[in-house]
C-alpha cells in the first residue's frame, strides 16, 4: 500500500502527520474526544513499538482517537462481536514483512527473506508503505484507568494516560504481526510492551516533560 490516507480518516475529526523518521503517524482525533496526553507522546510510543517490531521504513500508521460507540461499531463489522473494545487493529501487511520474534524480542530476518520483502514491496521515490491502522476508544481507557482495570492483566490501577499509551503500543504491536492468542506470545508481547513504555516514561523524564510515570 501507499501513501493513502489512514482507513478511518474523515471528515469528522482532524488529523495531522507527525513524522518520526522513519516513520509517519497519522493521528486523528475525533471531536469530543477527552484530551489525555500529547499527540508528541503518543507519536513516541507507537514509534517505539514500530522500531521494536521493526517495522520496515519509510512507513506511514494511522492512529484514530474514538469513542465506545465507534468502537463498538467497528468491533461488530470486523470481529463479530458485540460491545465496545479498547483497541482494533487493521494491519495492512502480512505478518511476513516483519522479522520473527521470540520472547519479546524482534530476531534478525534472514538474508534473503529480507531481499525478497524489499522486492515486493518497493515503492516509488518519495513514497512510503501504509502499515496498518490502530483505533483507540479513550472513553474506554479513561473507564479501565478510574476503575483499577487498566494494565496488561485488568487490574492495574495507574492513569487514564498511562492506560492509552499501553492501548497504543497494543495496538501497533498488532499491526506489526504481533499476538498474543497463546500463552507463549502473550508473554512475550506483555514483555516487550513493558520495556517499551519504561523506557519511554524513562526518555519523557529525562527530557524534561511533565507528566506521572508510565508503568510497566
Amino acid at each position: 500500500m501507499t501513501d493513502s490516507p489512514a482507513l478511518f480518516d474523515s471528515a469528522e475529526g482532524a488529523t495531522s502527520s507527525i513524522y518520526r523518521p522513519p516513520f509517519r503517524i497519522d493521528l486523528t482525533i475525533r471531536p469530543g474526544v477527552p484530551h489525555l496526553t500529547s499527540r508528541n507522546r503518543l507519536a513516541a510510543a507507537v514509534r517505539a513499538a514500530l522500531e521494536a517490531a521493526g517495522a520496515p521504513g519509510p512507513a506511514s500508521i494511522g492512529v484514530v482517537l474514538s469513542g465506545d460507540r465507534e468502537l463498538a461499531e467497528l468491533n461488530a463489522v470486523h470481529m463479530g462481536a458485540s460491545g465496545a473494545t479498547d483497541v482494533l487493529s487493521f494491519p495492512f501487511l502480512p505478518a511476513g514483512a516483519f522479522p520473527p520474534h521470540e520472547r519479546g524480542i524482534a530476531l534478525p530476518r534472514d538474508p534473503g527473506a529480507a531481499a525478497a520483502l524489499g522486492q515486493a514491496f518497493a515503492l516509488p521515490p518519495g513514497l512510503r508503505a501504509h502499515l496498518g491502522d490502530v483505533i483507540l476508544s479513550v472513553e474506554r481507557a479513561v473507564v479501565q484507568a478510574a476503575d483499577g482495570r487498566g494494565g496488561q492483566t485488568g487490574d492495574v490501577s495507574w492513569t487514564a494516560a498511562e492506560e492509552l499509551l499501553l492501548l497504543a503500543v497494543h495496538g501497533t504491536l498488532h499491526v506489526c504481526g504481533w499476538d498474543h492468542a497463546e500463552p507463549t506470545e502473550e508473554a512475550a508481547m506483555r514483555a516487550l510492551e513493558g520495556r517499551l513504555l519504561a523506557t519511554l516514561s524513562g526518555s519523557l523524564r529525562r527530557h524534561g516533560r511533565r507528566g506521572e510515570p508510565v508503568r510497566s
